[in-house]
């Protein structure tokens, strides 16, 4: 099993950024393909970046060129960077792990994290 504990979420100013860090137990974690998710009020939780265990990473369109996923497996650890936010980048950010699968895809992750909260002002 693995577990995942989200943090770095915040009140963030357009224009602004945040890291986001998700640390995941046991010692497999090299070995899941790791994704970051969204989900506003109102909304369905929505794909926002994935990375494989080699490192080739996919995003989804509306954050291409802002954010940016990594991973660093020695630290069980994986982190989201978000520039040049907007307000439309509100929502809760859950990290999420899988074996196989779509990346795009929640139902074909395995294990989530609880989720923080990112809030952009205009």
């Amino acid at each position: 099993q693995v577990q995942l504990v989200e943090s770095g979420g915040g009140l963030v100013q357009a224009g602004g950024s945040l890291r986001l860090s998700c640390a995941a137990s046991g010692r497999t974690f090299s070995s899941y393909f790791m994704g970051w998710f969204r989900q506003a009020p109102g909304k369905e939780r929505e794909f926002v970046a994935a990375i494989t265990w080699r490192g080739s990473t996919y995003y989804a369109d509306f954050v291409k060129g802002r954010f940016t996923i990594s991973r660093d497996n020695a630290k069980n650890t994986l982190y989201l960077q978000m520039n040049s936010l907007k307000p439309e980048d509100t929502a809760v950010y859950y990290c999420a792990a899988r074996r196989g699968g779509n990346y795009y895809s929640p139902g074909d992750y395995e294990y989530w994290g609880q989720g923080t909260q990112v809030t952009v002002s205009s």
